[in-house]
């Protein structure tokens, strides 16, 4: 059951921050809801800031503690605020970038967009385009770009006996930082990240778990 009044503004929310949680894979200690379009208008009235702010503290869209959401965060010392931007109609009209301060104090940017009937997607992480929906396990890392990355990083996979349902690479330009987007069909073992954060240029891994 869903708590809220609306699809696609209240529960898309919730899936959103939920993906974007793991995408940031440790605690986030602050968090800025940049909110364009439809979101901008609407996000008091609808439940939208509600909804966002419990997906972070991992609340799921049936859970009867959503409405609760600001105080729990506040409690667990999450500091949030929202942001209402300018129209952008290249976007969809439910669209959120998540600007957050995680533990480490790296600042991580996340643009993420509702579709309705719960349906979302992250269009970018940081500077590179991506599509994530939250339907596979999917392994993120940035690294210097150089022959050889993609075998070393599928090989590590492989020898962990999980298929690969596909894979999207990007970089700025040759021979700088490159992004990978691999999704699984199961989510990868510790062991095996580890692995893969451990070849040599590889500056940060994330293993994204799917959201339910």
């Amino acid at each position: 059951m869903m708590i809220g009044p609306s699809s696609s503004h209240t529960a898309g929310a919730v899936r959103l921050s939920m993906l974007a949680k793991n995408v940031a894979g440790q605690p986030i200690k602050a968090v800025v809801f940049k909110l364009y379009n439809s979101f901008a208008k609407t996000y008091q009235g609808h439940g939208t800031d509600r909804g966002l702010v419990a997906g972070l503290l991992g609340l799921n869209v049936d859970d009867d503690r959503v409405p609760e959401a600001f105080e729990r965060a506040r409690q667990q010392g999450l500091v949030f605020s929202f942001e209402p931007q300018p129209n952008q109609p290249s976007y969809p009209p439910n669209t959120v970038l998540f600007d957050m301060t995680l533990e480490d104090g790296e600042q991580l940017q996340v643009l993420g967009h509702s579709l309705g009937g719960g349906k979302v997607y992250i269009s970018r992480i940081n500077e590179y385009k991506v599509s994530l929906q939250g339907e596979y396990p999917t392994l993120v890392m940035f690294y210097h770009d150089e022959p050889g990355m993609i075998w070393q990083t599928t090989r590590i996979i492989a020898e962990a006996g999980i298929n690969i349902a596909s894979l999207v690479c990007a970089r700025k330009h040759k021979g700088e930082e490159a992004f990978m987007a691999i999704c699984l069909d199961h989510l990868l073992d510790p062991e095996s990240v580890q692995a893969i954060a451990q070849i040599g240029n590889v500056y940060a891994v994330r293993n994204v778990d799917k959201i339910v």
